[in-house]
This record gives C-alpha cells, sequence and structure tokens, in this order.
C-alpha cells in the first residue's frame, strides 16, 4: 500500500511518501529499464508529494523537456492521492556511475521542466524551471527555491530487487515557513547532511513515521527522543497509480477530427485503434460507432 503524510511544525511543513506500490505498477505498463523507472519513479513520487499540496479538484502536471536519452516525461497528480504517467524512451538504459549507484541525471540531461497547476480558472498556472542537473529532486527544489521564494528540502529515490521488481520508492519534502527561526533552519541542514538516503532508511525497514522522527531529532542530543520541535501529522491516506481514461474521452477526442477526417480514416481502415499513454489500455473503435457524425449531410 502505499501512502502520504503530512503535517507541520513550528518553523516548517513536511510531506512523506511511500510509492513503492506506485512505481511498481509504472514499471508493469510501460516496461522501464532499470534506470529509466528510477528516473521516472522520483517524478512519480515527486508528484504524489505536490499533489498533496491541491485541493478539491485541482491538477498538477509536471512535465519534462530535457535533452537526455529519457527526454520527455509526464505526470498528472490530484489532491486525492492519484498520480499517472508516461515517458518517452522506456526502454533507454545507461550503465551505473563509478560508485555504483545509478546514473540518473546523464539519462535525464538537461533542459526545462514545466510545472502546471489546473485550479479550474481560465488558464492554469504555469511555471518553468532548468533542469541542470537531472536529479529530480535537486531540480525542483531549486524551483521552490527560485519561483516560489520557499527554501525546500526534497529527498526522492527508487531501489529495485531486480530488473521486474521494485524493492522500495518513495521520498520526502520539508519546505520552511515563513520567519523560520536560524537554530532550526541550522538544525535542519545538519541532520540532511547526515541522514541516510530515503531507500535505505526504507530498506532498513523504517516506516513514514519513524523517519519523519529521525528527522525532527536532535542530534546534539544523546537522548534520542529529544526533538528539535514537536510537530504534528495532519493526515495519513493512501495514495496509488490511477488513470481515469474511458472509451467515451477517446470518442469525444476523435470526433474532433471531423466528418471529412474520419471519413478517410474507415475508407482505408476497418477500424480506429487508440491507446492509452498513461495506463497502455486500447480502446477499438468502428465506423457505426461514428454514425450519427458521418450521416450528418
Amino acid at each position: 500500500m502505499s501512502r502520504i503524510i503530512r503535517g507541520v511544525s513550528k518553523n516548517a511543513r513536511f510531506f512523506l511518501v511511500d510509492t513503492t506500490d506506485i512505481v511498481q505498477e509504472a514499471l508493469n505498463i510501460h516496461k522501464c529499464s532499470p534506470t529509466a523507472i528510477d528516473a521516472f519513479g522520483r517524478l512519480l513520487t515527486a508528484g504524489v508529494i505536490m499533489g498533496s499540496t491541491l485541493k478539491g479538484k485541482d491538477v498538477l502536471t509536471l512535465r519534462t523537456d530535457t535533452d537526455g536519452l529519457l527526454n520527455n516525461m509526464v505526470v498528472t497528480a490530484t489532491a486525492d492521492g492519484g498520480v499517472k504517467g508516461y515517458l518517452s524512451n522506456p526502454s533507454v538504459d545507461v550503465p551505473l556511475r563509478d560508485d555504483g549507484k545509478s546514473n540518473v541525471g546523464a539519462l535525464v540531461g538537461r533542459g526545462t521542466m514545466k510545472i502546471i497547476k489546473d485550479m479550474g480558472l481560465k488558464e492554469p498556472y504555469v511555471g518553468i524551471s532548468t533542469v541542470d542537473t537531472g536529479e529530480i529532486a535537486q531540480d525542483l527544489a531549486y524551483y521552490f527555491y527560485n519561483s516560489e521564494q520557499t527554501p525546500t528540502v526534497i529527498a526522492l529515490g527508487v531501489k529495485l530487487k531486480d530488473e521486474n521488481t521494485v524493492a522500495c520508492a518513495g521520498g520526502y519534502m520539508l519546505q520552511l515557513l515563513p520567519d523560520a527561526e536560524d537554530e532550526f533552519i541550522t538544525a535542519l541542514e545538519n541532520k540532511i547532511q547526515a541522514i541516510r538516503p530515503m531507500t535505505e532508511l526504507m530498506m532498513g525497514g523504517m516506516d513514514l513515521e519513524r523517519i519523519l522522527k529521525l528527522l525532527y531529532e536532535d542530534m546534539n542530543s544523546e537522548d534520542n527522543e529529544k526533538l528539535v520541535e514537536s510537530y504534528e501529522i495532519l493526515e495519513e491516506k493512501e495514495v496509488s497509480y490511477k488513470c481515469d481514461c474511458n472509451k467515451d474521452k477517446f470518442y469525444k477526442g476523435l470526433i474532433t477530427l471531423g466528418k471529412e477526417e474520419l471519413n478517410k480514416i474507415f475508407a482505408e481502415e476497418e477500424k480506429i485503434e487508440a491507446e492509452c499513454h498513461f495506463c497502455g489500455k486500447r480502446y477499438e473503435f468502428k465506423k457505426e460507432d461514428f454514425k450519427d457524425i458521418l450521416e450528418v449531410k
């Protein structure tokens, strides 16, 4: 079960998420290489975290356009914990780094990331951030600091058991509140430098609540129960890979082609097959499905 917890303390708000099942579903659908699912899984995890900041029926989309082999990724998240996505070239892979770690940065490359928020207004909000490192967490932290003036710490990770199995995936985000105290900022900076990667913590058996406590534990105290400051968990909920496609949506898209274009297609083909980029589900349409449109004079 993938889930997220979010909450607040005096100086920060936090989000921690386990996306193991979500990334596994994405791997099953898109048949990604090990490095591709590492990169894509991190963006999916970021989508879940950022989607939890939405309200009502708001929708968030993260879209990368970079010069790496994996040059396009798209992730869409909703306030209810649903996330979906697709990527170009899911089968491409690159060798591990010299230290044996996944070389996500080389696969993603450099370029831009669009952060699109559809809040039901006439036009969606579109933010654009530079992708300099190819490391999704670092590039998003840069976006928050420069575009939203919010100092942010983000950690994202995916670890595979084998090429077809996700051992664990998850991440956390801490954002400083306005007028955050210097003492807390220093403690947070020291903790982030000392803490092990998210996947190592998860593989070590830590759940989200224990990782949260670790983030707030006072490193200057021998008492493991002493915190830098107290915190409150405001919400815990399940999150999942969720695609809302259906045949009617594809039908409405096809009729925008117009009568003339549809007639041309059916003059050469017996049917139209449409495939959802997000979940791989296929829909089939025959000429009689458009009977009312094609017979209009």
